[in-house]
């Protein structure tokens, strides 16, 4: 079985500022060392980490970082948050103005990108390849986010994500 130190230690970029492709061709070198019982492990705590963190607080700090507005935006996002290790996880968990201050890489036109493309379907895709079917389904949990939707009028925004709010709203 697999530990959460063992699951931190494999899905914590190596190099926070790398891009997507980097990161992603890193997680899946050192995924394709595990046996098909560890992949499934990680898998299943990578589930566990999207599920903890849907959550309409998370959701709100998202939006205001980079308009984020979309159930597939918002799963790369947790993606990307993941990918950021434990601590900034648990932290932005219990308090997610605690992004702003984070470094996060800038898209093309200058905006903030805390997004990781299918990082959560790099175990899957790994196991599928070597046994031609799926992971056993885990569910990923609740069909809305936790906790009460965030209003995304500024006045709101900025009351309740006042760090992340000047570092990125008021720019």
């Amino acid at each position: 079985m697999m530990t959460d130190s063992q699951f931190w230690q494999l899905v914590t970029a190596a190099n926070l500022a790398s891009d997507s492709e980097t990161l992603a061709a890193q997680l899946t070198k050192q995924l394709e060392l595990l046996t098909d019982q560890e992949l499934a492990a990680f898998d299943k705590h990578f589930t566990l980490k999207m599920r903890d963190s849907y959550t309409w607080d998370l959701w709100g700090a998202a939006f205001v970082i980079a308009g984020c507005n979309s159930e597939f935006a918002f799963s790369e996002f947790r993606c990307w948050l993941i990918s950021r290790g434990e601590t900034t996880f648990d932290q932005a968990l219990s308090q997610p103005d605690s992004l702003s201050s984070l470094d996060i890489a800038l898209d093309k036109e200058g905006f903030a990108n805390p997004y990781l493309d299918e990082y959560d379907l790099i175990a899957g895709q790994l196991f599928e390849a070597r046994n031609e079917h799926e992971l056993p389904f885990f569910p990923s949990g609740h069909s809305q986010p936790r906790g009460k939707r965030f209003k995304d009028k500024a006045k709101g925004l900025k009351l309740n994500y006042p760090l992340l709010f000047a570092r990125y709203w008021a720019v």
